[in-house]
């Protein structure tokens, strides 16, 4: 059966959601339009491509997540890592992540999102510059750039630059440059973009999110400015969506918590690495034995 499917980010946690698609795809679910924000857009955009998930596990498999971590210099003391985002913007350049990400939509013939179907892929960015929610590609014609043309691989590294730790996206339009980070900034999961109301559905819409449902979810404890800082940016990435996600569109939704791994603890172990998978796996099978519901 034909489905659409959107996934959230969550950075190195979204290795729970290939075991979400292995678990899909094993019950004979094809997915027709994705939409993604961070990992989930990377996810997403793979799938797009036409990578099984069999073939996402052995490319996370053969990755090295360190290489994809490319800073302008060495920076022998830990501390003059804040100068280096004081004057960059973010530890690393993000560029060894997009070139990854070219690779592998290469090797599939994924160059531009002409390459696609249309409508087939959508990512979501947040537009610093302009204080602006952005999905790609449909955005693009606001700033006068050929969505056609646009790199996918480019829309994913905005999609993914994680505020602090990338260096923000800088897109060069008729307006200028604009300043392009993590999309969970604004939305992180998007499932708006496939379900609105007062408009059939093309075909059911799955989607994995990685965190507790909402009555499950813990409440946060604020004891200190790290926790009030942890707090205020969850705030952002979850307010969002979870304002919009009702009971009704709950039940369509796999939610994968993943508490215990840090959004960028890419040091990960490759026991830990398929730990993360298979939990993935495991709470998708479980949704899917009662779903469609």
């Amino acid at each position: 059966m034909d489905i659409d499917g959107v996934f959230s980010g969550g950075g190195i946690k979204g290795l729970a959601l290939i075991g979400a698609y292995q678990a899909i795809e094993e019950k004979g679910y094809t997915f027709k339009r994705l939409a993604g924000t961070s990992a989930g857009a990377v996810i997403a955009a793979f799938i797009a491509a036409g990578y099984s998930s069999r073939e996402l596990l052995d490319i996370m498999d053969d990755v090295d997540f360190h290489k994809l971590l490319d800073s302008n210099a060495i920076i022998p003391l830990p501390i003059l890592k804040w100068f280096r985002i004081y004057y960059r913007l973010g530890l690393y350049k993000g560029v060894a992540l997009e070139n990854w990400l070219e690779e592998k939509l290469k090797a599939r013939g994924i160059y531009t999102f002409a390459d696609l179907p249309p409508h087939s892929l959508r990512v979501i960015a947040s537009d610093l510059s302009n204080g602006r929610l952005l999905v790609l590609p449909d955005d693009l014609d606001k700033y006068g750039v050929a969505k056609e043309t646009f790199p996918v691989a480019r829309a994913i590294r905005m999609s993914a630059s994680l505020p602090y730790f990338f260096e923000p996206v800088k897109l060069r339009s008729l307006e200028g440059v604009s300043y392009m980070v993590d999309g969970g900034v604004l939305s992180n999961f998007p499932m708006w973009l496939f379900d609105r109301e007062n408009v059939k559905k093309i075909r059911p819409v799955i989607g994995v999110k990685l965190s507790h449902d909402f009555i499950g979810k813990p409440k946060k404890q604020i004891k200190n400015a790290i926790d009030l800082y942890g707090a205020l940016f969850t705030t952002m990435k979850d307010a969002h969506d979870s304002r919009y996600i009702s009971r009704k569109l709950e039940k369509n939704i796999i939610f994968i918590p993943t508490e215990g791994v840090l959004t960028t603890e890419f040091e990960l172990t490759p026991e830990r690495k398929l730990e993360l998978i298979q939990y993935g796996k495991s709470k998708a099978e479980s949704f899917l034995q009662k779903w469609p519901y």
